[in-house]
């Protein structure tokens, strides 16, 4: 493997692709020997798009008193629980625009509710969200993550991470969380025992090289809190973008290469997830021969990268069977890796 971070960006750029996926299919038969593929059937519940962060990549965000923005009522969420354990749901990822019009016990509240009246593992707001909560309603981050876990929160997601490094976020989410403090929440979310999982949308602007130091500066936090379950990496989906609709949309081997590095990279992070759902099936599938180890969710709702004209579905019985013709063995998860049983209740209400 490439020492160095020249190295790295070296053979990131010039290795010929199957080269790449190979030595990236190297590193994860190393970490999953067993040759099987997870996946998690959930669903993505964006409890409100009003937002005033201005991302210029976001497509699904509306600003306050937009007649199009809204803020579901605890009723209509638990409505979503009860639709997905039905289809054999483990988990909800709950995520949502920066609102400034609701109030910090509104969260709370909303998490003890679900807890009572529809219990699930809650995978909720992301550090962008934690960060925004701190400074909204003038709390210092650490604080704001023990009342949502001690409201219900069970993990966060690492959604807001786009390119970590800050010229980047400067062109592109200025009003959001910088680098080093998404990546601080996130530390900080390990400290307090929660684990996460940790992202990055490119062809954002960023170059190469930014990419690899995104790659380490996730790894460097990794090796301290070991709190990283998975890495999940997808292109700008740009249609509909306030300001992005001209970037280019990257191709399926630029993914491919992206994944590829990421695995050979982040060597201390144990799981890969393949992003299916903005590259398609197809190419999610020849994923798991370049350092995936996990399908990612069946997705039984998702509503921001459909908002920018990108849509894929899927079901159990298609994940089984693509995850299988790719020589490996499927198995269904709950967000800390753990594998459910074929016999229990959750797989067999969604046969």
């Amino acid at each position: 493997m490439p020492g160095a971070m020249s190295d790295i960006l070296d053979f990131y750029t010039d290795a010929p692709l199957l080269e790449l996926g190979a030595e990236a299919d190297r590193v994860r038969r190393e970490k999953h020997p067993d040759d099987v593929v997870t996946f998690i059937v959930d669903r993505n519940i964006n409890y409100t798009n009003v937002c005033v962060a201005d991302c210029g990549f976001c497509a699904f965000y509306r600003r306050p008193k937009h007649p199009q923005g809204y803020t579901l009522s605890y009723e209509q969420i638990g409505q979503k629980i009860e639709e997905t354990k039905a289809l054999g749901g483990v988990q909800i990822l709950m995520q949502g625009g920066h609102n400034p019009y609701i109030k910090f016990e509104w969260y709370l509240n909303l998490l003890r509710y679900i807890k009572e009246h529809h219990p699930i593992h809650i995978h909720g707001f992301s550090p962008s969200e934690i960060d925004f909560f701190a400074k909204l309603y003038r709390m210092d981050a650490r604080t704001v993550i023990r009342e949502l876990q001690a409201a219900g929160l069970d993990s966060v997601p690492g959604g807001g991470g786009e390119i970590l490094v800050q010229r980047v976020r400067d062109l592109v989410a200025k009003k959001k969380a910088g680098a080093d403090r998404w990546l601080e929440i996130m530390e900080i979310a390990h400290q307090e025992g929660m684990k996460t999982t940790v992202t990055m949308m490119y062809g954002i602007g960023e170059t190469l090289a930014e990419r690899i130091e995104h790659l380490e500066r996730v790894r460097e936090v990794q090796s301290r809190t070991g709190g990283f379950t998975a890495f999940i990496c997808w292109p700008l989906q740009p249609e509909n973008t306030p300001t992005m609709s001209h970037q280019p949309k990257t191709d399926a081997v630029e993914y491919l290469r992206t994944v590829a590095i990421a695995r050979i990279v982040l060597d201390n992070v144990p799981n890969l997830q393949a992003s299916w759902v903005t590259m398609g099936l197809k190419i999610g599938q020849v994923a798991l021969r370049f350092g995936c180890n996990d399908f990612g969710s069946l997705m039984i709702e998702e509503n921001v990268v459909s908002a920018a004209n990108t849509t894929h579905r899927t079901t159990i019985g298609e994940l089984d069977r693509l995850i299988r013709d790719a020589g490996f063995r499927p198995a269904r998860r709950r967000q800390d890796y753990s594998i459910i049983p074929a016999d229990h209740p959750a797989t067999a209400s969604a046969a």
